[in-house]
């Protein structure tokens, strides 16, 4: 009997993949993020369009290092002048709507006639650890290899609503890198609706058919915020009620006042995976923009809006300047087991801690 000197269950040596980044172009890598870029190289990057210095930016706007925010605030100065340039379109709907499938088919259907697309989409955060899963990215896996388009998703943290602090900020450095057209996802819950509203042009809200929402779009306020409503995943079996649901929402703006401008907001059906409705929702976008700018609309609103997020970062910086006041963090120890205690009343609680702040 002839004994083999291998066994046929015997580990083969398997074939040897080429590295995917070489050893030189890790260390160059390694070198460029430990090399401190100047200021005035940012800016000339952002306004050459490099989305590689452009996430950069933002990451330093997002960051809560003093040093971080000194640069950033260099940075959006330097490129101000450059800014402005965009149309600003805000979404927003219930999570499970279909936002993510509908902005990339808009986004790509925009692209695809010329347009220069930065996605700003905000994803909730845990109350728990402070994270969040940024899955935008592989949502809209076609949009993110689009050339013309840049996708970033940012912890909404624990600002307004779920809005990212420095959204406001990002999209002035979009606008600066060449972005013509800015679109910002909301998480869809909270009084996120009503910050995305206050730093757009145009807001679309998305609807389901056939899940009840058509009465729950009559009872809340976020119909009145926005300027057009689309029934999505209009497709399949569900066009029939995404129809029907058309109706429904249109009789319901019937209840509301005209907005400032004159304009009737409009109810539209698309379907993000199938591509319908999509040319026809940008054409009704351009229409709103077209006579907003014809009798000054677009330009006082977004004055109206700086004047909000002024006045709104007032009391963010006031907030913060309070609670990092050492007088404050140790009395507010001592009120807390007052409160506890029921020795004082919360009103009176903030009225003495107040004092360290407030000069008479």
């Amino acid at each position: 009997m002839t004994m083999h000197s291998k066994s046929n269950l015997s580990e083969k040596e398997g074939v040897k993949q080429p590295e995917t980044t070489s050893k030189l172009s890790a260390e160059k890598i390694k070198l460029s993020r430990k090399k401190q870029v100047s200021t005035e190289e940012f800016v000339s990057k952002i306004l050459d369009g490099n989305i590689t210095f452009l996430s950069r930016a933002i990451t330093l706007i997002e960051s809560t290092n003093t040093k971080h925010e000194e640069k950033a605030n260099s940075i959006l100065n330097a490129c101000l002048p450059y800014a402005n340039q965009s149309v600003r379109i805000g979404i927003t709907g219930v999570p499970g709507v279909g936002k993510s499938t509908f902005i990339e088919s808009f986004g790509k259907y925009l692209t695809s006639i010329g347009k220069r697309v930065a996605v700003l989409a905000v994803d909730p955060s845990s109350s728990v650890n402070k994270g969040s899963i940024l899955g935008d990215k592989t949502r809209m896996e076609q949009l993110v290899t689009d050339k013309n388009a840049f996708i970033r998703p940012s912890p909404s943290g624990t600002s307004l609503g779920g809005v990212a602090q420095k959204t406001k900020e990002s999209i002035l450095l979009c606008e600066a890198a060449g972005f013509d057209t800015i679109i910002i996802e909301t998480v869809g819950v909270g009084q996120s609706e009503t910050a995305v509203h206050a730093m757009v042009d145009f807001f679309l809200l998305l609807k389901l058919s056939g899940a009840g929402d058509e009465l729950q779009g009559i009872k809340r306020g976020i119909i009145e915020m926005a300027d057009a409503i689309v029934i999505n995943k209009a497709d399949g079996d569900n066009i029939k009620n995404a129809k029907i649901a058309k109706v429904e929402f249109n009789r319901a703006l019937h209840l509301y006042p005209p907005k400032e401008n004159g304009w009737q907001p409009k109810v539209m059906t698309a379907s993000g995976i199938k591509n319908t409705g999509i040319k026809e929702i940008h054409e009704m976008i351009s229409e709103y923009i077209s006579n907003a700018k014809k009798d000054g609309f677009f330009d006082r609103r977004r004055y109206k809006q700086n004047k909000h997020w002024l006045f709104t970062t007032i009391d963010q910086q006031l907030k913060n300047q309070f609670y990092k006041n050492p007088s404050v963090k140790k009395s507010l120890e001592l009120e807390l087991e007052n409160l506890s205690n029921g020795e004082i009343t919360p009103f009176n609680a903030a009225k003495k801690l107040l004092k360290f702040t407030i000069k008479r």
